[in-house]
């Protein structure tokens, strides 16, 4: 009797058992047919959505290479734009040169002109040009003096150049001779001799505390029928 009870309680528990694990996988069946009727009522199914998880890769990699090319694209612009600014700052350069060589043409007429028929209609000796520029110490300065024989070229001329400053030494007023101006060693003879024109460049040193405020110019002519001339200059001067 204890054997066939013992017998049915095995039984009893395995049905028991049995019942359980397919009560279990009902629910599990029927909470996946519920979910799978739910996605079939609200219109997708896996198919599709595969499909247009494909799609979508498709459209991200097209949109991949285009962001790739138009990165290409901007970075060949900004290359053009890097190549317009080098050739307009050339152009701009060589039209700068351009304009100087253009007024360099112009002066150079202008004082050919200057000797071959001047404004004033006038003759003989005459000073052209005269420039200072200050020097690379304190109180020297480069004279440039361009010399002209106008209307009158039908002989060499000869002569000397006399130079002298004037201004105020320490408040009194002053003239220094060129000899006085010139840096040690350095010859202050200044002689001349042209047909057309001739021009020289002298280094001045001035003397400490000394204001400089005209400058005296006399082309002596030692050639007959050629007059000597004066001329006198304000100081003014230039970038060195």
């Amino acid at each position: 009797m204890a054997s066939r009870s013992a017998s049915t309680k095995r039984a009893g528990s395995g049905r028991s058992w049995f019942l359980s694990v397919a009560f279990l996988a009902a629910l599990l069946v029927a909470a996946y047919l519920s979910f799978e009727f739910g996605r079939i009522q609200a219109d997708f199914n896996v198919v599709d959505a595969s499909e247009e998880r494909k799609d979508y890769k498709k459209q991200i990699q097209a949109l991949d290479k285009e962001i790739v090319t138009l990165k290409q694209e901007i970075e060949l612009h900004e290359t053009h734009r890097e190549i317009d600014r080098a050739a307009y700052k050339e152009i701009e350069n060589g039209l700068g040169t351009l304009e100087v060589k253009i007024q360099e043409q112009r002066d150079a007429i202008a004082f050919y002109r200057g000797i071959v028929s001047p404004a004033d209609g006038g003759r003989g000796l005459r000073v052209q040009d005269l420039k200072l520029a200050k020097g690379k110490e304190e109180g020297e300065y480069q004279l440039r003096l361009v010399l002209v024989q106008v209307m009158q070229h039908d002989r060499r001329v000869k002569g000397e150049v006399q130079f002298s400053l004037e201004g105020e030494q320490n408040g009194v007023e002053t003239t220094y001779s060129l000899e006085q101006l010139l840096p040690p060693d350095v010859d202050s003879n200044w002689p001349f001799a042209f047909r057309y024109f001739q021009d020289f460049d002298r280094q001045l040193v001035l003397p400490t505390g000394f204001s400089p405020e005209r400058i005296n110019i006399e082309v002596r002519s030692k050639t007959k029928s050629v007059a000597s001339v004066k001329q006198t200059f304000l100081w003014q001067t230039g970038n060195s």
